[in-house]
């Protein structure tokens, strides 16, 4: 009973995987070692750390570096967002 398992089942099953691995290896093309990619061009670059400020709006803590700013009784607010930002003070 085991053994028709194997032979039935499970020698299909890991024949299927191997098989399908190696095609997909053959016509997916080169690979690109994409660690040493750079951010898309136009997107925000992140910083990592930094002072976290909190979203009047939404409340979504927003890191300092990359937050949409505005000057409100000379006290500067941060936005997570341009949307949060114009609904501020509505």
């Amino acid at each position: 009973m085991i053994r028709a398992f194997f032979v039935d089942f499970l020698l299909p099953l890991l024949f299927f995987l191997l098989a399908r691995s190696f095609l997909r290896g053959l016509f997916s093309g080169p690979q690109r070692d994409r660690s040493s990619e750079r951010a898309e061009p136009g997107a925000p670059s992140l910083q990592s750390g930094g002072e976290l400020k909190r979203d009047p709006v939404c409340g979504t803590y927003v890191s300092t570096a990359v937050s949409v700013k505005r000057t409100v009784k000379g006290q500067v607010v941060h936005f997570c967002s341009d949307e949060c930002r114009d609904k501020f003070g509505r």
